[in-house]
């Protein structure tokens, strides 16, 4: 069984991305027309942090797997933790 490949992050002015290859037996089990939820892609077996969103096909090649975030996700996260946590 091949092994997923994960892309290296890449930036515009709002969000990050990645893209993720699948190997050709997992790519079978894309539904054809339809976008993944988190559930699903972590499902088949992509692993990633969290926030990332499957947010297009690119029909030519449909096992690539496109994700995005928006831009210091992350360290919003962290923010609004530290601040419920100072609520407590």
């Amino acid at each position: 069984m091949g092994q997923i490949q994960y892309s290296e992050k890449y930036f515009d002015d709002t969000y990050e991305y990645r893209h993720v290859v699948l190997p050709p037996e997992v790519a079978k089990l894309l539904p054809k027309n339809r976008l993944l939820s988190e559930n699903e892609w972590r499902a088949i077996g992509v692993q990633q942090s969290r926030g990332w969103v499957h947010y297009a096909i690119h029909r030519p090649e449909p096992h690539i797997m496109l994700f995005r975030r928006p831009l210091n996700y992350q360290q919003q996260q962290d923010n609004q933790a530290q601040q419920s946590m100072l609520v407590k």
